[in-house]
């Protein structure tokens, strides 16, 4: 997601690279001011000035593919600064743009134009997608030239679960089991080496199904950001499901085989994990067993709607709940 809007200066005198890891914060810092930039006159609150958990984010963006997280920068006084940049992935057929911000006094110069076609996919069979806000036309448009159509709205809820009993009761016979038991598995090495297999199989499988592409390597950070997992098995043994919260109040990605799971799942993270504040959720439109009960549980629709943008279908978002928008 992104923003790039109005008319700026000459791009003249710019430099495009990859970043450097120290350059990261410099980065979450442009990120926040360009998102302040625009919605703060629509009467929305700041974005805090912690910027920790982005920046972890970005170095998780750039491990994974460094190549794709490419910044823009304006020669000043100390030798150059970053003005821009961009961030995307490749998971298996899948490329998604994760980030693309330009600092509000250089929009409108052709930045973010250029970083998008330093980062997009040469290989013509890949998915193209990201996330834009909806307050955003120009950054959706500029998109949309490269086939990466605005097709579902991205809803971010906040909130407790004050009616619990809104997301039902979870169907008889299946069972919610953390990741860690079965990573840990019986006392030997070798029984717990074939747990954490055996899990990681199962993930990657309902991921391959619902999600379109498997994408060992985010849930690998999503547990380094103390989000717990669940993984659901139905009578037979068999994974029905998976399902992450955390302290932070972080919630998802969740995915379901069946969606009337939905609702169940989302009710037994909210109330299997205390957060330290409020919940937080992202719920694609296409997701209405899990976006009603949650609704009617309490949560409240936060900021304006995210647009998830592809060119092609790739995922079933009426049972896969993503993990951000900047990160699926």
């Amino acid at each position: 997601m992104g923003a790039v809007s109005r008319s700026g200066p000459s791009a003249a005198g710019l430099v495009y690279r990859p970043a450097r890891p120290d350059e990261l914060p410099a980065c979450a810092g442009i990120w926040r001011t360009a998102i302040n930039d625009y919605t703060v006159p629509m009467g929305q609150a700041e974005i805090p000035a912690e910027i920790n958990p982005i920046s972890r984010l970005f170095t998780h963006l750039r491990s994974t593919d460094p190549e794709r997280f490419v910044v823009a920068t304006a020669p000043d006084a100390s030798g150059e600064r970053i003005v821009a940049f961009a961030s995307a992935v490749m998971r298996e057929r899948l490329w998604y743009l994760s980030m693309l911000f330009v600092l509000p006094d250089f929009q409108g110069a052709g930045l973010g134009r250029e970083l998008l076609t330093r980062v997009l996919p040469t290989d013509g069979t890949a998915v193209r997608s990201t996330a834009t806000d909806s307050a955003q036309p120009i950054s959706n448009a500029l998109y949309a030239t490269y086939d990466i159509v605005p097709r579902m709205p991205l809803l971010s809820l906040t909130g407790l679960p004050q009616w619990p009993e809104a997301f039902g009761t979870m169907p008889s016979g299946i069972v919610a089991l953390p990741f860690e038991e079965i990573s840990a598995g019986p006392t030997d090495g070798q029984a717990n080496g074939l747990g954490h297999r055996l899990l990681v199989e199962a993930i990657d499988a309902l991921d391959r199904d619902l999600l379109g592409v498997a994408h060992p390597v985010d849930h690998r950070f999503l547990r380094t950001e103390s989000r717990h997992g669940w993984l659901y098995r139905g009578p037979d043994g068999t994974p029905v499901g998976y399902g992450y919260a955390g302290e932070a109040g972080r919630v998802g990605p969740i995915a379901v085989r069946d969606e009337a799971l939905l609702g169940p799942v989302l009710g037994h993270l909210t109330s299997a994990v205390v957060p330290r504040g409020a919940f937080a959720l992202w719920i694609g439109g296409a997701a209405d067993r899990a976006l009603v009960p949650a609704l009617r549980a309490g949560f409240r629709l936060d900021r304006y709607p995210v647009l998830l943008c592809w060119d092609r279908p790739f995922a079933d978002f009426s049972r896969y709940l993503p993990i951000s928008p900047g990160l699926l």
